[in-house]
């Protein structure tokens, strides 16, 4: 499945502007072409206008609980999901369009975000699994990077276990 990964994107950006091209053609044969070309910029403009909000709705969470000393995943994702929907919006086509609103609105960005989060997290342990890393690599679920629980790290005040090497630092500014 990840070999085949590159084939998916490069046959999705052929296949996108086909697909929008086609759907507005449908829909201008449907309505009428400028009634069509003014859906468009009315997308554009309404696109716009939400990703500004939500941007700044975004931006301020964000500050929020960086201010409070929090890890922002949440914010982070929401920033995130709300620049990709920009970008979606501001490409003409209806596809993109309502692509970009479910990255945007605030009702459907918490879902996206849970099912993107689950889908990149099943990513990274492929790919650290193919790499020969241990589980846990990411420090999540209260492991060091090694696989050791978090104690086994000194954060609880012990010393790390393991051999331990000693040795001399030499700094060049040292030397005569």
């Amino acid at each position: 499945m990840e070999a085949m990964l590159p084939l998916v994107l490069v046959l999705s950006f052929l296949l996108l502007p086909v697909l929008e091209i086609s759907l507005i053609i449908v829909v201008g044969q449907a309505i009428g072409g400028w009634p069509t070309v003014a859906l468009l910029a009315a997308g554009l403009v309404l696109g716009g206008w939400l990703v500004r909000r939500e941007g700044r709705r975004a931006w301020r969470a964000l500050n929020a609980a960086l201010s409070r000393g929090e890890l922002p995943e949440r914010e982070l994702g929401d920033a995130a999901l709300v620049m990709a929907g920009g970008v979606l919006l501001m490409i003409p086509g209806f596809l993109t369009d309502v692509a970009g609103l479910l990255f945007v609105l605030p009702f459907t960005r918490p879902l996206l975000r849970r099912l993107l989060g689950g889908v990149a997290s099943r990513r990274l342990e492929s790919v650290q699994a193919r790499a020969g890393f241990p589980p846990g690599m990411t420090g999540l679920g209260g492991q060091d990077p090694f696989g050791r629980p978090s104690a086994a790290r000194g954060e609880s005040g012990t010393a790390p276990h393991g051999t331990v090497v000693q040795g001399e630092v030499i700094h060049d500014d040292d030397r005569p």
